[in-house]
C-alpha cells in the first residue's frame, strides 16, 4: 500500500513539473532568450505574449513588440513563434511576422503597368478606347 501511495505521489509530481512551463511567461521567458542570443536589446523592448496554444511539446505563440520609453507608447509589430519544450523552459523553433505589412504598402496590381482591369472604363487622356 505504502508503494502505491510513493508511485502515485511521484507521478503527480512529474506531472505538475512538466505542466509548469504551460503558461505565457515562460513562453514569454524563451522569446526573450532567443532575441538576446541575436544580440538584440531585449531590455529596450515591451514583450507580450498575446496568445498561446499548447499542443504536447509544441507552444504556437503570438509576441507583440513596442518600444519602451516611446512618446505615446511607439510603433510595435507582432511576430509568431512556434516553440519546443526542452526540458523545464521553451526553446524557439521557428517564427513568422503576423502576416500585416508593417510598412503599410499595397499589394502589386494585378493588371501590368499602364493597363486598366478588364472592363474597366476608358480613362480620358490615357488613349484608351
Amino acid at each position: 500500500m505504502k508503494f502505491a501511495a510513493v508511485l502515485l505521489t511521484g507521478i503527480l509530481l512529474a506531472g505538475c513539473q512538466r505542466g509548469g512551463i504551460e503558461n505565457k511567461e515562460a513562453v514569454r521567458q524563451g522569446v526573450i532568450d532567443y532575441l538576446a542570443g541575436r544580440d538584440l536589446n531585449v531590455a529596450s523592448m515591451n514583450i507580450e505574449v498575446t496568445s498561446v496554444t499548447f499542443k504536447g511539446d509544441e507552444a504556437d505563440a503570438a509576441v507583440s513588440f513596442t518600444p519602451r520609453g516611446a512618446a505615446g507608447g511607439g510603433q510595435g509589430m507582432s511576430m509568431r513563434y512556434l516553440l519546443e519544450r526542452q526540458g523545464n523552459r521553451w526553446v524557439v523553433k521557428s517564427r513568422s511576422d503576423s502576416g500585416a505589412d508593417p510598412h503599410g504598402t499595397m499589394p502589386p496590381p494585378s493588371a501590368p503597368a499602364g493597363e486598366m482591369p478588364p472592363g474597366h472604363p476608358p480613362v480620358p487622356g490615357s488613349g484608351q478606347k
